[in-house]
């Protein structure tokens, strides 16, 4: 919706503003803790991810050593199996060949015994890990429910007056047209204190104290038009009355007739 004339928009703009640093004043009471509970949330997701894959490491150790277990008997039934088959050998060269698979089977017994023990060792080095690791989401979990309890607090305190601000807000944007708006948002988003809409003060201009030229200043007064700052891109809304110096009149001393 636009505004029949400069003055009603600089109302608007000066109205907005207003709100707006409001909004920023009880964003600044939250500091950075909706940015540090953010931060713990996704430190805490990968931690939880990570120890998801220790676990499911863990489970891959025990069950290669269960199947190993289960080699090395797989291995000693043939080997007892063998050992029966040597009794009945009608010639040595079935016997070297029975022989030879005995020894084959005690090598796959050799190694699948190393396999078993570098797998416990491997398992006792993941449970400390698995433990280190719980202690530190633990710890990071304490830290969370720290700071979601602060920032619940700070936020119960102003949610009302945040809620009710947002809702001016909105109110002021539809006095505002879209292309001054936009304008309007992309300032306040690219300078520190958003200041966006300010006033002159002793002949500079709020938010950044540049010295106004006077024929400008003169322009704001007359709010023909909207007078924007040249150096900072700031809307210059209006003149603060400034304190008028009168001078004393100066006393005159009348001469004593003789």
């Amino acid at each position: 919706m636009e505004n029949n004339t400069v003055a009603q928009k600089l109302e608007a703009l000066v109205k907005l503003q207003s709100i707006d640093t409001k909004l920023d004043q009880l964003k600044k009471l939250r500091g950075d803790l909706p940015e540090e509970v953010q931060d713990l949330e996704d430190e805490l997701a990968g931690y939880n991810t990570r120890l998801s894959r220790f676990n499911t490491e863990l489970s891959e150790l025990e069950e290669s050593i269960n199947s190993n277990k289960a080699g090395i008997k797989e291995s000693e039934k043939l080997i007892t199996k063998y050992n029966e088959q040597q009794k009945n050998v009608r010639n040595n060269r079935e016997f070297d060949a029975i022989t030879k698979e005995v020894e084959l089977q005690e090598l796959e017994i050799q190694i699948l015994e190393k396999k078993i023990k570098e797998a416990g060792e491997n398992i006792e080095k993941k449970k400390e890990e698995i433990a280190d690791l719980e202690n530190l989401i633990k710890e990071r979990n304490a830290d969370l429910d720290s700071k979601k309890k602060e920032l619940e607090e700070i936020l119960s305190d102003s949610q009302e007056e945040e809620q009710k601000l947002n809702s001016d807000r909105e109110k002021a944007t539809k006095k505002i047209e879209d292309k001054l708006l936009v304008y309007y948002n992309k300032l306040r988003a690219n300078l520190s204190n958003g200041l966006a809409v300010v006033n002159v003060k002793r002949g500079a201009a709020e938010g950044c104290n540049i010295i106004i030229p006077p024929q400008k200043i003169a322009e704001i007064k007359e709010k023909k038009k909207i007078v924007i700052d040249e150096h900072s891109g700031r809307i210059l809304a209006d003149v603060d009355a400034e304190e008028e110096v009168q001078e004393k009149p100066k006393r005159t001393s009348r001469r004593k007739k003789a």
